[in-house]
């Protein structure tokens, strides 16, 4: 099988990269990857010197850069995305472009080229807060970002090809993810990057909103199986089944590391904050997927892996992503340990 791994240089789409050449010797994998902020060719760099891999720099909003790509491949699997909630708020157009029109854009080349399957990696947050019980894939979609509805939007586009012109799509929609190579924005690598350093970890506002976490190996496994197993027109939930709350996740982080609280700092709550994210998988399990990763597991070996390559994010947190940090944790920048954050 060709495979098209759009995104493939971030972090979800670097770790299912390695994954199906691994468990896939016959297969053959094309990353096409604009490399924006957080697409990093040292997260290939494994799999560089392996003739079934290539890759191709390029835009999935670029109809030539597409094409190009889309010729001749068996499957086109969708990673390409903006994806941080933080940064739609202050920021919403490109998430617009990337995951709307970007989406239009691949599936107008799954027409045009006979692609035989489309696979969509969506989110959890799709579904917006749910309060009690889990978000079932029937479920009405209330997104509360703009990135959660960029992504539902792109559901919707993803699932109104199928219906007009018949087109093999499929739908993941998967939580929170954690593991190697994910760029420290997000919760988990900026808390273990950040204590390493002994630096602030900017929990907002209480602490108390609950995701569900999920190893990113458990949730490749879940993608290549939809991929190849799913019926067309097909929606599946991709879950751990480890609901966290965010203070505890925290603490988690530095008990790995042998810390205290002292570094925890309550900024202010962001902006349409949901306070619950779960989703039930019990439709991807009839397919016979399970997750194998326990998380105390996964977050021990997710730790160990961030102390291990500090050369990896230490070249990151710098440039761009310090004047992002400044602006989003006012008051508290990343080379003074002992300041409060407040963000306004």
């Amino acid at each position: 099988m060709r495979i098209v791994v759009t995104g493939g240089a971030g972090f979800i789409g670097s770790n299912f990269v390695r994954h199906v050449l691994r468990a896939h010797p016959a297969d053959e994998v094309v990353v096409l990857d604009k490399l924006t902020y957080a697409g990093n060719l040292e997260n290939l760099r494994d799999v560089e010197g392996d003739p079934r891999y290539s890759f191709v720099r390029g835009d999935i909003c670029d109809p030539a850069a597409v094409d190009r790509v889309a010729a001749g491949a068996d499957a086109i699997v969708n990673f390409a995305a903006e994806t941080h909630v933080d940064r739609s708020i202050s920021g919403p157009d490109d998430f617009i472009r990337t995951d709307v029109i970007g989406t239009h854009v691949l599936l107008e080349a799954v027409r045009a080229h006979g692609v035989g399957r489309f696979l969509q990696v969506s989110t959890d947050e799709v579904y917006g807060d749910v309060a009690e019980g889990a978000s079932l894939e029937t479920d009405p979609l209330r997104p509360s970002s703009p990135y959660s509805a960029s992504k539902a939007g792109a559901d919707l586009l993803v699932l109104s090809y199928r219906r007009t012109y018949d087109a093999p799509v499929v739908i993941t929609r998967s939580s929170n993810n954690y593991g190697p190579f994910q760029y420290p924005e997000k919760i988990v690598p900026l808390f273990v990057t950040n204590a390493l350093d002994g630096q602030p970890l900017p929990v907002y506002g209480d602490g108390r909103n609950v995701r569900d976490w999920i190893y990113v190996d458990d949730n490749c496994r879940a993608l290549d199986l939809v991929l190849r197993e799913a019926g067309d027109g097909e929606i599946y939930n991709v879950g751990g089944g480890n609901e966290v709350a965010n203070l505890d996740l925290t603490r988690g982080i530095l008990s790995e590391l042998g810390l205290g609280d002292e570094l925890v700092r309550h900024v202010a709550d962001r902006p349409g904050h949901d306070r619950r994210y779960a989703v039930d998988c019990g439709k991807l399990r009839g397919l016979g997927w399970e997750p194998l990763v326990p998380f105390a597991d996964g977050l021990a070996r997710t730790v160990a892996w961030y102390g291990d390559h500090r050369a990896w994010w230490e070249k990151i947190k710098s440039g761009e992503w310090k004047s992002y940090y400044a602006q989003q944790y006012r008051g508290m920048t990343p080379d003074a340990p002992d300041q409060t954050g407040t963000r306004s």
